[in-house]
């Protein structure tokens, strides 16, 4: 009587080569996310008044203010610069992700990810 399911004699080729495909850009992946975690994005706002730094993993690193854009009088502009400034560099880390992801899965293809179903 025959197995259900399954292939007899393991693999075959086709799918074993899928298999190595996916574990290579499984590590690919994973040294791509690293990288981008270890990269930092910087944005500035107010012509260089505010300045803040992000890291791959969404981190604020630094913020850097000019002493011209410390006014004691006007604390609700230096707010509106550094909340500028950090969406600007949260927004350069996406791009990067999505830059690296593209990349990853380009080969892919559409929504079926370039598999037969």
């Amino acid at each position: 009587m025959a197995k259900r399911g399954g292939f007899p004699g393991g693999m075959p080729g086709n799918m074993n080569n899928l298999m190595k495909q996916a574990q290579r850009m499984q590590r690919q992946m994973e040294e791509g996310q690293k990288e981008l975690e270890e990269k930092e994005f910087t944005a500035k706002a107010g012509g260089g008044a505010v300045e803040v730094t992000v890291s791959g993993k969404k981190e604020i690193k630094k913020v850097k203010l000019s002493e011209e854009v410390v006014d004691p009088d006007d604390i609700e502009m230096l707010e509106d610069l550094i909340v500028a400034a950090t969406n600007e560099a949260m927004r350069m880390a996406d791009e990067a992700s999505a830059e690296l992801m593209g990349k990853m899965t380009g080969g892919l293809g559409g929504l079926g990810g370039g598999f037969p179903f």
